[in-house]
């Protein structure tokens, strides 16, 4: 399993992995993660999401060539930085050991690329999972430059991305992404090719909050018994989720003209909006909400907060505040934790985001309040919604265990998902294994123990693996 980002790493790439290889045995299947050494990470560490690897996972670090010698240079792109570390890894142990199939993980994108290498040197199957789209709105819509526009650099990546994506997905045995709408994306733009399909959301892990309550500790960001309404985001703010913020905003100044005593309750913190370590990281919500007029409700720490925080710091919420991007395959990563916390939600998101479905089969008002939008009535023409939201949460921030289907919610947990990728895996191996039978290679693949047929379901434009049942 190769992922990049893997703890002490804090980015939100780091938990796919992180979640999923810890569940596989119990499946059959025993992972190696191979990832970088901490030292190719920039930024500050997180020992305690660290501590949350089990000991019995076996973990592989690669070197990476040094971000303070590469930005020189102009890049600082992990997937580069690392590739032939990973390359020479990966080759080392394919070499010394027999493996029934490579899972690979974006983001950061180029190293899908060692799967194409991978599998024509070992004759191993091959996974590639989405995270987020290879190519998308980065570059095209949205980029680095003034006013989250792109700039050269991001149009340059993205150009590259569409060269090379149908390189990698050309060599996969299988497809698996957080959402069906990210894989169908994938298969739109390569109409060629038909690999195996199927979604995979980042789920939870209950041993996360049991984790973060050990110390019983207070957030150090808000006092949550003094009365007010404390209704917290925790995660980036993404370049087109500014249109969100703004709504939600704007509902904010709403119950200042006409609700003050409301308003005066009132408190949103933002935390980690910039996805950087860095303290000195830029902020990106108080600049708006200065604009709009409610700086003086509004709080941000641009930086990431340390992951076992994050948690404490929505298990201590009033509320949970949660924005989606204006793209209409977002799936947060952050919404299975969030149904966790146990506290009342405040969700708003583009219509056809598999969170707004999510939410629909696993919740009920009020403990969760979602507002829609769609490429017709875009998230401004929801401030009225919005406002009389925030007002009777502000009055009555219910929250009732009834009102989330934890039944329902296991399917998302991270062994039910752990058993889902290792039905795709054993559809992979089983399908090498044939094609091995029919051309005998010159080493053979070793098998698994769990060696079930796993359903097949056609999807439009190719085969989907179906969800296994586990």
């Amino acid at each position: 399993m190769v992922s990049l980002h893997f703890p002490p790493d804090t980015s939100a790439a780091t938990h796919r992995v992180r979640l999923l290889a810890p569940h596989l045995p119990q499946y059959g299947w025993e992972p190696t993660v191979v990832t970088v050494s901490p030292d190719a990470y920039e930024g500050r560490l997180d020992p305690r999401l660290a501590a949350l690897v089990p000991r019995s996972l076996a973990v592989v670090r690669c070197p990476a060539w040094p971000a303070r010698w590469t930005r020189m240079f102009g890049v600082g792109d992990l997937g580069l930085r690392a590739f032939w570390g990973v390359l020479r890894s990966c080759s080392r142990l394919l070499v010394r050991e027999h493996f029934d199939a490579l899972f690979i993980t974006i983001m950061p994108a180029y190293a899908a690329l060692l799967g194409p290498i991978l599998r024509r040197r070992h004759r191993i199957p091959f996974v590639l999972d989405y995270q987020d789209p290879w190519v998308g709105e980065w570059g095209k819509t949205a980029g680095p430059g003034s006013g989250g526009r792109p700039n050269w650099k991001s149009r340059a990546s993205r150009a590259l991305g569409q060269i090379l994506e149908p390189l990698a997905v050309g060599s996969a045995d299988a497809l698996t992404s957080v959402s069906e709408r990210t894989y169908a994306a994938v298969l739109e733009r390569n109409p060629e090719i038909h690999p195996f399909c199927t979604a995979i959301p980042i789920g939870c892990d209950g041993a996360d909050y049991m984790a973060a309550n050990t110390n019983g500790a207070r957030n150090p960001y808000f006092d949550p018994d003094d009365g007010c309404c404390h209704l917290c985001y925790v995660g980036t703010l993404l370049p087109l989720g500014f249109e969100t913020l703004r709504a939600v905003l704007r509902a904010v100044h709403m119950l200042r003209e006409q609700d003050p005593q409301s308003y005066a309750r009132l408190r949103l913190h933002f935390f980690g909006t910039s996805n950087e370590r860095s303290e000195h990281a830029a902020q990106r919500v108080l600049p708006v909400a200065r604009e709009i007029g409610v700086d003086d409700c509004v709080s941000e720490v641009a930086a990431r907060i340390d992951y076992l925080d994050a948690l404490t710091v929505q298990k201590q919420a009033t509320a949970i505040l949660m924005m989606g991007s204006s793209e209409p395959h977002y799936s947060a990563s952050k919404l299975y934790p969030g149904l966790l916390a146990r506290r009342p939600i405040v969700a708003v998101y583009h219509q056809a985001s598999s969170v707004v479905e999510t939410l629909g089969r696993v919740s009920r008002f009020p403990s969760v309040r979602c507002v829609s939008y769609d490429d017709r009535n875009r998230a401004e023409s929801r401030v009225s919604q919005l406002f009389t939201e925030l007002r009777q949460l502000v009055h009555s921030p219910q929250y009732r265990a009834e009102d989330i289907d934890m039944a329902a919610m296991q399917e998302f947990s991270a062994c039910s998902l752990a058993g889902r990728l290792a039905g795709v895996l054993d559809g992979v191996a089983q399908s090498e294994a044939r094609s091995s039978l029919q051309t005998p290679p010159a080493t053979c693949i070793a098998t698994t123990t769990r060696c079930e047929t796993l359903p097949i379901a056609v999807h439009p434009r190719g085969p989907e693996i179906a969800p296994s049942n586990n």
